[in-house]
């Protein structure tokens, strides 16, 4: 994955960013030498989010479907919740 320097974020400002993604689809922002941050555009954030959700509800659906779940009113989930702090 390509890399930014903080210095140059700072010098050549989001002009940076965009000559990075106009070829990739993220770039990492070091600091002091370190990766610290990663950058992309908006429609791969949020192709990521969706993505992210999609395998959130598939789990949900499996564990549903093997009875891994609890049906309990809001109250006794509350307490169920406090009993395992």
């Amino acid at each position: 994955m390509p890399h930014i320097s903080a210095n140059d974020l700072k010098t050549k400002g989001v002009a940076a960013i965009e000559a990075v993604l106009s070829e990739h689809a993220e770039v990492i922002v070091s600091v002091r030498g370190k990766d610290r941050f990663v950058v992309m555009d908006m429609a791969h954030y949020y192709h990521l989010r969706k993505c992210e959700l999609d395998a959130a509800l598939a789990q949900t659906r499996a564990d549903m479907a093997v009875g891994r779940f609890v049906q309990e009113s809001p109250e006794a989930h509350l307490t169920r919740l406090d009993s395992l702090a």
